[in-house]
């Protein structure tokens, strides 16, 4: 994949989740309570709110290594692993919002094929690594 792509992506990425993160401090709690949820409730769909937007902060960031790392070696297993950040980000926090907003449980069913495929985003980012020239250790 084309190293420009990746880091327009992780750039889009980072600046909806800065922007989801404000509207959570600011926005959700009032939200969530004119709903007519009680604080507990409220309580845990704003921890879910957080999370979605911490894995995907953290995605971002690990998408713009991709795409700086592609700029010199661009290989396959940085694609999956560029594949897998932007598929789990969307799977993972994206039903992790839709949750928050909807309350229609069954997607938190859903949200662990989203973390699976972060998972394997990483290992394939360490498989990049492996292949790269120069030593692996001291």
């Amino acid at each position: 994949m084309n190293p420009k792509l990746w880091l327009i992506l992780a750039g889009l990425l980072g600046a909806v989740g800065v922007t989801l993160g404000a509207f959570g401090a600011h926005g959700l709690p009032g939200w969530l309570a004119n709903q007519g949820l009680d604080a507990a409730e409220v309580d845990k769909r704003m921890h879910n709110w957080e999370v979605g937007v911490r894995y995907q902060m953290y995605h971002a960031l690990a998408l713009a290594v991709v795409a700086l790392l592609a700029l010199r070696h661009n290989t396959a297993s940085l694609s999956v692993a560029g594949f897998c950040f932007v598929l789990g980000v969307l799977i993972f926090s994206g039903l992790l919002y839709a949750l928050v907003v909807t309350g229609v449980k069954i997607l938190g069913a859903i949200v662990p094929i989203g973390g699976v495929l972060l998972i394997v985003g990483w290992l394939a980012l360490v498989v990049a690594a492996m292949s790269l020239p120069g030593k692996a250790g001291p």
